[in-house]
């Protein structure tokens, strides 16, 4: 007996529950209204998702259902129009399903219905638009909300594939790379302009042989995450934010990669020449643009590297680590303006964040030490936003240092073969043989954009005025841009009527709007 009324009690405590929870649901409330101008009301009209990779499923969106009338209405039925067909999900208020009856919605009261999208292979190399609706019946009235998403075929690579012969890649469809993506030894890849690389959280490329991606300035070759949504609504998307995928290794036994107009960006370690010999060509670089690295953004040891009319900008960590080896730096933009991570936190311990470094006779995990046959930089830009310092000093963004230690005049020598010429660092002022025609300073040029909320955490590296960047227009080597007479976006410098500019973006006002857009 006291177990049946025991039974009885815990009947009535789970029904009591339910109408608490469950106030307004599935035949609960007993008084709807039957007013047929009574309506729903929608937070949105549409739900819209940005481009969806075929087979991958999206993120999840949401809207807000809403009764805004003074009486609790039944909705008789919510239904997807094409009852899933189209590769839309959704789930209101905690259950999935594609149709649903009798949901109740009390007076002045809302629920939530969350929707996902798997999109098929459509066997085209363009997106394609795939729509949908969510019906809503309310005392025979039918209301919808519109449901949209770009379905976008892709080069699927998941599973850490590797490359084991030597491929061309098209740029017929987009590429998504999932885990790792290896050029295996003696193998080359050679890449379509136009071709985008979408990399997955944590996916790199590994090059063991060599990759020749050769873009244009209309049909760059770029590496990016593979999130196409905001992290912030309209503020920040996801491909101007730091860490969302790997970066990209080469490894010692890579030699002979040609980059030319190639965009990287969004990472985390950025690009990595692990310690080779400067007796081959690790890689040349022209016309590209690598951004934007949650820690260092180009990391080279004991490489041979050319890089020329590229931007080099924003990293965690430093934006360009140079230990050993030889490099050559013209009309490059070198610059460190980082505002979406914390400067300082990055991986080798030797390192802090500022915007450049050269290591003479350095050591990297107990390799080494490796000598710096050659560093040279004509025409460059190497700015950032910690106030300058002495250059052979731990203070500022430019640090120049011998075994790890600082480089005095009187110690560092001819064997530690260094120059700058033209250019302009965001450094105390110094005089000794390895600057010529140098502006050393302490205020920053002044840019079209670097980043902030304002500018939706978009950079642009380009000059903004004549008058206030004077340091840098018109202030170019000219034999050395004979050697580079176009800039980064194909302005000629040498038919500029303020003389050719240092860095990678020649300054030509009418110019400026035109390029706005571009990447």
């Amino acid at each position: 007996m006291k177990m049946r009324k025991l039974t009885t009690i815990l009947t009535i405590c789970a029904v009591l529950s339910l109408h608490l929870f469950f106030p307004a649901c599935d035949g609960l409330e007993e008084h709807y209204s039957t007013n047929p101008t009574y309506r729903l009301s929608f937070s949105t009209d549409t739900v819209a998702f940005d481009t969806i990779f075929s087979t991958i499923g999206s993120t999840t969106r949401q809207f807000m259902i809403y009764n805004k009338n003074d009486e609790p209405l039944n909705i008789e039925s919510v239904m997807l129009a094409s009852g899933e067909a189209t590769g839309f999900r959704i789930n209101l208020d905690g259950r999935k399903g594609s149709i649903f009856s009798n949901v109740g919605i009390l007076a002045h009261d809302s629920m939530y219905v969350f929707v996902e999208v798997t999109v098929d292979p459509n066997g085209r190399n363009q997106p394609l638009l795939i729509q949908d609706s969510v019906l809503f019946t309310v005392n025979g009235i039918r209301q919808s909300v519109l449901l949209e998403a770009y379905g976008q075929d892709v080069h699927l690579y998941k599973g850490g594939t590797t490359i084991t012969q030597d491929t061309f890649f098209p740029a017929n469809r987009p590429y998504l790379i999932y885990d790792s993506l290896v050029i295996a030894d003696n193998v080359s890849l050679d890449i379509e302009e136009g071709a985008t690389f979408y990399m997955h959280d944590k996916a790199n490329l590994i090059v063991h042989g060599s990759v020749k991606a050769i873009g244009t300035i209309d049909k760059p070759i770029t590496f990016r995450g593979d999130r196409l949504d905001y992290i912030l609504n309209d503020v920040l998307p996801y491909d101007r934010t730091p860490g969302q995928w790997g970066g990209i290794i080469f490894k010692p036994e890579s030699f002979e990669n040609v980059w030319d107009n190639v965009i990287v960006r969004n990472g985390t370690s950025g690009v990595t020449c692990e310690p080779s010999t400067p007796n081959k060509s690790k890689i040349k670089i022209n016309n590209s643009k690598i951004t934007n690295m949650r820690n260092n953004l180009f990391f080279s040891v004991n490489n041979d590297i050319i890089a020329t009319n590229t931007e080099f900008s924003n990293a965690g960590g430093s934006v360009l680590t140079l230990i050993g080896g030889k490099y050559y730096f013209a009309h490059c933009t070198i610059a460190n303006y980082m505002s979406l991570t914390q400067r300082g936190i990055i991986e080798q311990t030797i390192l802090d964040s500022k915007c450049l470094y050269l290591f003479h006779n350095a050591a990297i995990d107990k390799n080494g030490p490796f000598p710096i046959i050659q560093a040279h930089f004509d025409n460059c830009i190497i700015d950032g936003s910690f106030s300058s310092g002495n250059i052979y000093s731990d203070v500022g963004e430019i640090k120049i240092a011998t075994n790890n230690q600082i480089v005095t005049k009187t110690e560092d020598g001819e064997t530690f073969d260094y120059r700058f010429n033209h250019c302009l660092l965001k450094a105390e002022e110094i005089s000794n043989n390895h600057f010529n025609v140098v502006t050393f300073t302490s205020e920053s040029p002044v840019y079209l954009m670097t980043g902030g909320e304002q500018n939706k955490y978009a950079y642009d590296f380009r000059l903004d005025s004549v008058s206030i960047n004077s340091n840098c227009i018109g202030k170019a080597d000219i034999k050395v841009t004979t050697n580079y007479p176009t800039d980064r976006y194909g302005i000629n410098r040498l038919n500029s009527s303020y003389g050719p500019t240092i860095g990678a973006y020649e300054f030509t006002p009418e110019e400026i709007e035109e390029n706005a857009d571009k990447p």
